[in-house]
């Protein structure tokens, strides 16, 4: 169907639904309506109306958008949590292996590209540089606990456990050689968290206050 007729097919219906002040009879009406249904159907029966409607259908349709990633230089505790817990249940495939394709992308946030190991650290690195906070002086990540709670210690963002300082929801908790993000707090002083390598999954824990030996600040 040439331009010049959908123009012309929609302003019969602009007529159609909205007459001219005063209206039409009923009678007249009906005639006008029916006319130009004829005129839509032309020597093909229904296929001019169905190919005027899809016509408009394709001129009123939107491209769907795709689900929002977190934009690139976010920042704030809340875009790590917003990281950690999209990733909850990720597992080791084969369990025990401290491997998977997910698990290699933690990986990834940390130099040289390193092979399966432990990888609380990894998650913890990745998680931090999606929310645009990248930890160390490069902002390269770390796959030691130790190596990043010794930045973290220089960089004076290391609060030791039970320093009367809590934790905020974002934070990472440090324990021996285990890390993970602080999800709340209890009242009673209770640390919920999400951490990479727990049960070889990523995991929701739940800890007493003096559990751990410090925390890592996230923000002011």
């Amino acid at each position: 169907m040439s331009l010049n007729a959908v123009l012309a097919r929609i302003g019969e219906l602009n007529t159609l639904i909205a007459p001219p002040p005063g209206g039409l009879p009923p009678a007249a009406l009906g005639a006008q309506r029916g006319a130009a249904a004829a005129r839509g159907q032309g020597s093909s029966g229904s296929s001019g109306s169905s190919s005027f409607a899809s016509m408009l259908q394709g001129a009123g349709a939107t491209t769907p958008t795709s689900s929002l990633a977190l934009p690139p230089g976010a920042g704030g505790r809340g875009a790590l949590l917003a990281a950690v817990q999209a990733e909850v249940g990720q597992a080791e495939a084969p369990p025990g292996s401290n491997d998977s394709p997910r698990i290699a992308e933690y990986r990834s946030a940390t130099p040289a590209a390193p092979g399966p190991g432990p990888w609380c650290a990894y998650f913890t690195s990745w998680a931090a540089r999606r929310a645009g906070m990248p930890l160390g002086p490069n902002g390269e990540g770390f796959g030691s606990v130790d190596a990043l709670y010794s930045w973290a210690q220089g960089a004076g963002r290391a609060v030791a456990a039970g320093s009367g300082m809590p934790p905020q929801p974002g934070d990472l908790i440090v324990w021996d050689e285990h890390i993970g993000v602080v999800e709340s707090v209890r009242p009673d002083g209770t640390v919920e968290t999400i951490e990479g390598n727990s049960s070889a999954r990523v995991a929701r824990r739940t800890h007493a206050a003096d559990s751990a030996i410090g925390y890592v600040k996230m923000g002011p």
